[in-house]
């Protein structure tokens, strides 16, 4: 068990069954009346974001959630597979289970995997990766860093907007947040 007032950023509950992610968290103490918590929780299985509202104090059930770091290995079909680091288990993933993280996945990457229950509940990317393009619009001499953007697609597929200095066979930095370019490699 775990009380209201011990709710941070990345902490998981399980309410009704759910397992739910802090998102974000504020203690609130009126002038009158009792204290409270309030907070931003993200569903981890549907990814439904909810607001809610606990009496300070109040006790909640800790969600124990695994994180394994796990390695990419190849796709099959509609399948991708993945194997654990430390015990060499593999495991099949289908792409809503990945999510977005599916356009910046490359062979031998790793990843954190989520797991409660014995069931698969989210898959964490790293923050960035770097990655080559394959397809882009050439540079033209005079085009400068600030001038604007043009589409580049990736070696993963996955479509990006990039500076007009950037050329084909460039390795670049991006973000898998946002997936926005940060910088060349």
């Amino acid at each position: 068990m775990i009380s209201t007032n011990d709710l941070r950023t990345g902490v998981t509950v399980e309410i009704d069954g759910a397992v739910w992610a802090v998102l974000e968290f504020q203690h609130v103490k009126p002038g009158k009346g009792a204290a409270f918590v309030r907070t931003k929780m993200k569903n981890v299985a549907t990814g439904a974001v909810q607001e809610r509202t606990f009496n300070a104090g109040e006790k909640l059930n800790k969600a124990r959630v695994e994180n394994k770091e796990m390695q990419f290995l190849y796709v099959s079909g509609d399948f991708y597979t993945f194997m654990d680091n430390n015990t060499f288990e593999q495991m099949d993933l289908v792409a809503d289970q990945i999510g977005d993280g599916l356009k910046y996945l490359i062979e031998n990457m790793n990843i954190q995997i989520q797991v409660f229950d014995g069931k698969v509940i989210g898959v964490e990317m790293p923050n960035f990766v770097e990655l080559t393009i394959t397809e882009c619009e050439p540079g033209v001499k005079g085009d400068t860093a600030t001038a604007g953007t043009k589409p580049a697609t990736l070696e993963t597929g996955a479509q990006v907007k990039v500076p007009f200095f950037i050329n084909e066979g460039d390795k670049i930095r991006i973000d898998t947040r946002t997936g926005d370019y940060l910088s060349r490699v």
